[in-house]
């Protein structure tokens, strides 16, 4: 069935509207009735939603599959050129400019608006004449304000609070919808539709389309069939692993989303045909377009690379312009009524599959003062929201019923050893899983001797932690730590467990992490029973600002989070494969938590599914699935959860010892200088000769 018959009925009953809307916004890149500087923006947004028009044109002639590849980049680079670094400075997209242009509080509202309203060019490839109506709509109201006098910011404030809120029901319903909903194959059309040799077909999906993303659809493209049916098969084998390690019925199950960035669409097309084998339907939505379905610093869905990572930073937070509690209790109501009504397709839904990428280099945001931000109040409506979110979620998407899966590959920015370092990250990902699944048993089974484990960093990393430990009941049936081989987690290389939270204390540092796409340097955070107490980091001269960085990304926003996992990497093939290319603070944290210990603040693993049973290969029962904050689900929802669990690894070259600590005072080395010293792990140092 064609995609867009599903929108024929609502873009009919909405096509009057749109045609009115886009001859009136036509007229104003002519009139003289706003002044200046304010028609400066209206011209120039007026001009945008006239190109959105055109470009409506030259698909309804089917010129989107007929032009050349060279009309569709060009295309591509007007639609976005107004956000990319060389013309971002001086664009209404930008805070600053914005500001300097129109003023304090017109700015930001003014910018915020054009942000959203580049969203039509997604919405004019998805064919979703409504969404481009509305826009179009409240900047004309907007527009009217500014004829008859310059309004108050106030007023202005208040209209865009209202089109949010009264268009929540439409934006947040829609993008529930298209989370769980096959029949909404967009881009799953485009992937079984089109020769992906033809590398026209990229275009078609109306994300900005870098270089990047060519040159990996075009390696891709390049390899033999048999590895890239390998990377597919190793991606969805884990996922169906995944269900079977965690005692799940998959053939309940009716449907998967797929995210991952474009590029990789071959390997996508070969996964699709593995799921669709084992009774599943393939969702392939978007990462989120409308302000009020984002969240900072997190891309859930398909996506191109982003045209300014600057840009996406600068509006993180444009939120701020309407949350207050009646938007946040109003957003709730939505959710909750939008769930009901897909409550069959949520019933069905059997999680995310995710393919992450690799390589950019590390991007350093600047924090811009014009830029929106949350007061102290809306952080706490915001995690109070993020929270409430996850309940509703949970409610028709239990936890104990789904699984995942998680597996990543380098990108081109990665450098010249590119193509090495790809074929090197395939032979990463599918290690043997009986050798390691040995190996890592041995060091559970000193684990699950141990009181507590200490963690003390080499040079100048500053770490000393204390790790308090769960007791076991009974030896020979329980265990502490998670034996994670290759299923949800790709690759493999990791034993985990949830700490308990009392007498878990000290300080965690590392140079680097990535958080999402953002490189933060020398993190420090200090814990006491199991929770942070203080944090810094260096990205900023100003440490007020690194800071806020720290809340924003690893906290947040919360005041403070529990020490949710502590975990042991053994994966160092990886670890060498990083020192060979000098790729270690390149690497995503998914490969990155396999190459030494690391460290989880928020959420356990277990969130919403501790009730579960998990087991090891050898049968015995995993029962650190709980600490003293999640155990308060059991009175208090509200108290249990934080809708976040973030990763911070210590690599192997940071970390002197780790080191197993017995009730009685018996120590028992597993690392030392960076190296496993314990009886039976020494194989695992093989990869390391001659670093």
């Amino acid at each position: 069935m064609d995609y867009r018959i599903i929108f024929q009925k609502e873009n009919e009953s909405i096509m009057e509207r749109f045609r009115l809307s886009m001859e009136r916004i036509g007229r104003i890149t002519s009139e003289h009735t706003v002044s200046e500087p304010y028609r400066d923006y209206f011209t120039r947004t007026a001009s945008f939603i006239g190109m959105i028009g055109e470009y409506l044109r030259f698909i309804e002639a089917g010129y989107q599959k007929t032009a050349p590849a060279g009309v569709l980049k060009e295309w591509n680079q007007k639609l976005y050129q107004d956000i990319l670094p060389g013309r971002y400075e001086e664009s209404y997209a930008n805070p600053a400019y914005a500001v300097s242009r129109l003023g304090e509080g017109y700015g930001q509202l003014l910018s915020y608006l054009y942000k959203e309203i580049r969203g039509d060019i997604i919405f004019i490839h998805e064919w979703r004449l409504t969404d481009i109506t509305i826009l179009n709509e409240t900047f004309i109201e907007i527009y009217n304000m500014f004829e008859e006098n310059v309004p108050e910011a106030s007023a202005v404030k208040e209209v865009i609070y209202w089109f949010v809120s009264d268009y929540t029901d439409h934006t947040v319903t829609y993008r529930i919808r298209e989370g769980l909903d096959p029949s909404l194959s967009f881009a799953a059309d485009i992937i079984r539709g089109n020769d992906l040799n033809d590398l026209r077909y990229l275009y078609y999906f109306g994300e900005y389309i870098s270089e990047s993303d060519l040159k990996v659809a075009e390696f891709l493209n390049s390899l033999p069939e048999e590895k890239v049916r390998l990377m597919a098969d190793t991606y969805t084998e884990g996922y169906r692993k995944g269900f079977e390690v965690m005692g799940r019925d998959l053939k309940k199950k009716r449907a998967v989303q797929i995210r991952y960035e474009l590029g990789f669409e071959r390997m996508v097309k070969y996964a699709m045909e593995n799921f669709e084998k084992l009774g599943l339907k393939v969702i392939l939505c978007r990462a989120a377009v409308w302000t009020v379905n984002t969240n900072a610093g997190r891309k859930a869905g398909y996506h191109g690379t982003s045209p300014n990572r600057q840009y996406d930073y600068d509006h993180r937070y444009d939120d701020a312009i309407y949350l207050n509690k009646a938007f946040k209790d109003r957003k709730a109501a939505v959710l909750k009524v939008a769930y009901e009504t897909y409550k069959e397709q949520a019933a069905a839904f059997a999680g995310p599959a995710v393919i992450e990428t690799f390589g950019k280099e590390g991007f350093k945001p600047v924090n811009k003062p014009e830029a929106n931000s949350l007061d102290s109040r809306q952080e706490k409506l915001a995690a109070e929201m993020s929270n409430e979110t996850s309940r509703i979620l949970n409610q028709y998407v239990p936890g104990d019923e789904t699984s995942f899966t998680i597996i990543a590959f380098p990108v081109p920015e990665i450098g010249e050893d590119f193509e090495q370092i790809f074929e090197e990250t395939i032979a990463i990902n599918t290690l043997d899983y009986e050798k390691y699944k040995g190996l890592q048993q041995t060091i559970i089974d000193t684990l699950d001797e141990a009181e507590y484990v200490e963690v003390t960093g080499k040079g100048s990393n500053r770490t000393r932690l204390k790790v308090s430990l769960h007791p076991l009941a009974d030896r020979n049936k329980e265990t502490k730590f998670e034996n994670c081989v290759a299923d949800v987690n790709i690759p493999l290389g990791e034993v985990f467990t949830s700490p308990k939270l009392s007498g878990t204390e000290g300080i965690l540092a590392v140079s680097t992490v990535y958080i999402a796409e953002f490189q933060i340097k020398d993190l420090v955070i200090t814990f006491e029973n199991g929770m942070i107490k203080d944090y810094t980091c260096g990205n900023f001269e100003d440490p007020e600002e690194g800071k806020a960085l720290v809340k924003q990304m690893i906290l947040k926003n919360h005041d403070t989070l529990p020490m949710g996992e502590f975990a042991i990497g053994t994966n160092t093939t990886a670890y060498a494969m990083a020192r060979k290319y000098g790729i270690l603070d390149r690497l995503p944290i998914l490969i990155v938590e396999k190459m030494g210990p690391h460290f989880a603040v928020g959420d356990t693993c277990y969130s919403w599914a501790e009730e579960s049973s998990v087991y090891n290969p050898n049968g015995k029962e995993v029962i650190a699935r709980d600490n003293e904050v999640s155990i308060l689900r059991k009175e208090d929802l509200s108290k249990a959860y934080f809708s976040c669990h973030t990763d911070i690894t210590i690599p192997y070259a940071e970390l002197d010892k780790i080191e197993a600590v017995t009730a009685e005072g018996k120590r028992v080395l597993i690392i030392e200088d960076g190296r496993f010293v314990l009886k039976g792990t020494e194989e695992l140092n093989v990869p390391l000769l001659g670093i």
